[in-house]
Order: C-alpha cells, then structure tokens, then sequence
C-alpha cells in the first residue's frame, strides 16, 4: 500500500499555493484554500521551526481546548460527499477530471485513515497535550500548528529526514513533551485530511462552474424555431442565478 503520505501529495498536485492561516486571527478552518504556501528548504524549514518554537506561547494548564476529532469528522463527511457524488456521476456515464478520478480511486484508504486517527486519539491522550494560548490555534495543540506550518512549507509531500530535522530543530529552542512526540504523525495525517477536504471542495465547485457552462451553451445553440428563448433572456438568467 503507498504511504498516506504519498497518495496525499499525488492528489494535490493541481491545487493552487495559497497562503495559511498563520497571520490571520481567525480560526484555521476559515480558509477554504489548501494548505500550501511558499516551500522551503531542509535549512530554511529548521529555521522556521526554531522561530515557530519562539513564537508558539502555551496555556499555562492542560486542558480539554478545541476538538480535532470534531473538524475530522467532518473532513469525514465532506469527502464522502465528494465521493459518492462522483461515483454516480461515473455510473452515469459521465466523465470526471483526473483529480476526481483519483479521490475515487484513494478514497477508501482515506476512509480507513480517518478511523484509525479517531481511534488513537482518544480524549484522555488529547487532554494532556500542551494547548496554544493565542493565534489562529489558540486551545489546539501546539503539536497541531507544528505539523501545520510543516505540510504548508512541504507541499505536503513527506520526507522523514526533513520532518526529523524539523522537529529537532524545534526542540533545539523548546522541548516537546513525549506524548506530543507520538502525536506528530496523528497531527500530520490530521492536517493533510484537512488539505484532501479543501481539494474535493474545489473539485465539486469547478464541476459544478462546468456544469453551469455546459448548460447556458446549450440553451444559446438550441434551436425551437418560434419557441427558442432570446438570449437576452437567457443570460439574464445566468446572471442572476450567480
């Protein structure tokens, strides 16, 4: 079986690079865009962990903070959604883009990732990791935004040299606890989920802008004879229907 990791960044090829949430104050989930931003160097990726470490304040407690397990249930949902509404798309006869092709090819080991991070983080484990106290991750666990800033600055493609030198360089300003050490690979796995979810949203959004044009150029090049529409009103209709 390929690597989550790969099949990850096989499918968001095409995405177009958007910047993250790290200057902004809202929440991380605001964004509709992939997590992508400009990629860096194994140096330049150790120098952006040591400022991360820096920067990163925790609260000053352990506590429950804001659920992951709620926002990857409904990745979950989202790309379900996506999925069956390709495969009937398919089962129609109907042709889909490569990008589409694939989530139906590789939803099934998404489906199965899903389940296995829900089921290695379990409340009690989630409670004792350190939680952000400000920032877009404010009450997420700071081991969350590390894996964040990691895939943004990868292009979610993992390499297990970069991602070691990523996370030493970070301990080189602030040691990380064991159970956030564990939680790297649940958090990475989490945020590429993340990236998967904004891709199947583009994929039925431009489906669905093709679809649009595929209709209106059929309505203009139909011909009723006394009974066609004029085409005033036939853009009229575009217009206002968005």
């Amino acid at each position: 079986m390929r690597s989550m990791s790969s099949i990850f960044s096989s499918g968001l090829k095409s995405a177009p690079a958007r910047s993250g949430p790290k200057d902004r104050a809202g929440s991380p989930w605001d964004d509709r865009d992939p997590i992508r931003e400009e990629l860096f160097s194994v140096e330049r990726i150790e120098d952006h962990a040591r400022s991360l470490a820096v920067a990163q304040a925790v609260t000053a407690r352990l506590i429950r903070g804001r659920s992951l397990t709620k926002r990857l249930a409904d990745n979950g949902a989202v790309l379900l959604g996506a999925y069956r509404d390709m495969v009937g798309v398919i089962d129609e006869g109907g042709a889909i883009t490569p990008a589409a092709e694939w989530l139906v090819d590789n939803y099934y080991v998404i489906e199965r990732q899903i389940r296995e991070i829900q089921s290695n983080l379990p409340s009690s484990y989630y409670r004792q990791l350190p939680k952000l106290s400000d920032g877009p991750f404010a009450l997420y666990p700071r081991v969350f935004g590390l894996a964040w800033a990691f895939v943004a600055h990868c292009d979610s493609r993992f390499d297990p040299a970069m991602l070691i030198r990523y996370v030493r360089a970070y301990q080189e300003v602030q040691p990380l606890t064991i159970g956030e050490l564990w939680a790297v690979s649940i958090t990475l796995q989490i945020v590429l989920i993340e990236n998967l979810r904004r891709v199947a949203q583009q994929i039925l959004e431009d489906r669905a802008a093709r679809q649009q044009a595929n209709d209106l150029a059929d309505r203009l090049l139909e011909i009723e004879g006394s009974n066609a529409e004029p085409i005033e009103t036939i853009l009229a209709g575009q217009t206002e229907g968005g």
